[in-house]
């Protein structure tokens, strides 16, 4: 695991997005195609904005998948990651296919349907963010680290739906769905490489929790400290409270 330290959000989004471009240009390169998993949340938006208007990657090769979607959520609400991938990736770039996840049927048929797609071919890249309560994607604690299903249906704790109405993606804490579909934990460590952007001062702890502390589902995001190609991006803030300070800076 790599740590990059940035000043500001901004600039810690544009080195991350950056490396992953570099990472999916070398890949078409190599074989022929990408598979790239995408998250999305507010830390996510500076990222995508960089990595959206990155030269040279033959989005025409590249499939996508989205990491986690509300249950019962239609396409039009604000909150809906569906949405928010559309407006700010998915249609602004040619992607060979984006692989959605519909929360709006049947839950167990989808997972299995997304399952059956990720599988197909290994996943070259993860673009990821850690929630406030330590989550990665919809992954909550405890989070099942033993699961082999690459999808699953999870339960939101209250920490996770805070966080929601926080960032103002809704109005009311009981306008937060419950329930939601999400990328499993060992399914995102099978990718070849993840790039994970979380800054903010709210994700401070987090981030001294899931870098620094032991790993475990208690903080589902220490996982990465397993992976052997994941790099963390951080600004000033969100890396104030790590005991080292010794991450590469852009």
């Amino acid at each position: 695991m790599n740590i990059v330290i940035a000043e500001t959000a901004e600039q810690a989004g544009r080195r991350a997005a950056r490396d992953g471009a570099d990472r999916i240009r070398r890949i078409i390169d190599s074989q022929g195609e990408a598979r790239v998993i995408f998250a999305t949340g507010a830390s996510q938006l500076d990222m995508l904005a960089a990595l959206v208007a990155s030269e040279g990657i033959d989005w025409s090769k590249v499939t996508g998948f989205h990491l986690d979607e509300y249950i019962s959520l239609p396409t039009e609400h604000p909150a809906s990651f569906r949405g928010y991938l559309k407006k700010r990736l998915a249609d602004l770039v040619p992607f060979r296919t984006f692989h959605y996840v519909n929360g709006e049927g049947d839950p167990s048929a989808e997972c299995r349907r997304l399952g059956e797609l990720i599988r197909s071919r290994p996943v070259d890249l993860a673009c990821v963010g850690i929630g406030e309560n330590g989550h990665l994607a919809f992954n909550d604690p405890p989070a099942d680290f033993e699961t082999d299903q690459p999808f699953i249906v999870v339960e939101l704790d209250e920490a996770c739906r805070r966080q929601q109405l926080g960032e103002g993606w809704f109005a009311r804490l009981d306008d937060v769905p419950r329930r939601a579909i999400s990328m499993s934990i060992r399914q995102i460590m099978k990718s070849a490489a993840v790039v994970c952007t979380v800054p903010d001062l709210r994700k401070a702890r987090a981030v001294r929790d899931a870098l620094e502390g032991p790993v475990t589902p208690r903080v589902p995001a220490s996982i990465l400290q397993n992976h052997p190609a994941a790099t963390i991006y951080l600004d000033r803030q969100s890396s104030s409270l790590l005991s080292s300070k010794g991450g590469t800076r852009p």
